[in-house]
């Protein structure tokens, strides 16, 4: 059942309240936004689902010491990758809006980047298990097919899109999307550690934002076809946009 309209934009206001309140250095030369892209992966096992956080390290240039959710830049070698199941239609819709450039294979590369930078920083291996595997990208896709799994974007849900504001040092236009633990298909242990990319509360403000995003979209029926979200700094405030 979707929720009252009312409270629809009570959220909105109040998701891009929280935006424009966090204190940032804007002053950095002008930089284009990377592709990049971040998975919430949710544990339904329990009586209270969990997600997975991380915490960056305090050396890190982007958000050092924050805890985040697995994710990072596109790779040229996520549009080469295969797949078990193809993103929904209307995901894959609904990432080649207000993009440049726009295709098919470049919508399943920013889904294809968040479950890659999922298995390098926490040796979640995401996928389902096939018979034979076909020739796949040098680097961390070669456990995927060690493994016999490829990714399958079926069920990935596309809920949110955030794009860094100008005047940081390094900016992104990241896709967040969420997926249910039980696409877990292996685990390769020595993945996380001191010095792995994320070593396990604070939160991005984009982090705690997209958590209420996400919550809200289950209220609202979870489905492919809602409207996502499109957080941007045009003219030096936080705005919301709908996908």
């Amino acid at each position: 059942m979707h929720s009252d309209p009312s409270d629809a934009i009570d959220r909105m206001n109040r998701f891009v309240q929280r935006m424009n309140e966090v204190e940032r250095d804007l002053t950095a030369p002008y930089v284009a936004p990377k592709d990049a892209a971040t998975l919430i992966l949710v544990d339904r096992t329990g009586r209270v689902p969990k997600v997975l956080l991380g915490k960056r390290h305090a050396r890190h240039k982007f958000m050092p010491g924050k805890f985040v959710f697995p994710g990072g830049r596109v790779d040229p070698a996520d549009g080469r990758m295969s797949v078990a199941r193809s993103l929904n239609p209307e995901a894959q819709a609904n990432l080649m809006k207000r993009v440049s450039r726009a295709s098919p294979r470049r919508a399943q590369a920013l889904a294809l980047a968040a479950v890659r930078e999922t298995f390098e920083e926490t040796g979640l291996v995401l996928g389902i298990p096939v018979p034979d595997v076909p020739t796949v990208p040098k680097g961390p896709w070669t456990a995927f097919a060690q493994a016999k799994i490829l990714p399958d974007l079926a069920d990935l849900h596309f809920i949110g899109r955030a794009i860094t504001p100008p005047g940081r040092v390094r900016r992104f236009d990241t896709r967040f999307f969420t997926l249910d633990a039980s696409a877990i298909a292996q685990r390769i242990e020595g993945m996380t550690g001191p010095d792995a990319e994320l070593v396990e509360l604070d939160m991005s403000a984009v982090t705690g934002v997209m958590l209420e995003e996400l919550d809200a979209r289950i209220a609202d029926g979870f489905g492919h076809d809602l409207p996502v979200p499109f957080y941007r700094m045009p003219r030096g405030r936080f705005m919301r946009e709908m996908l």
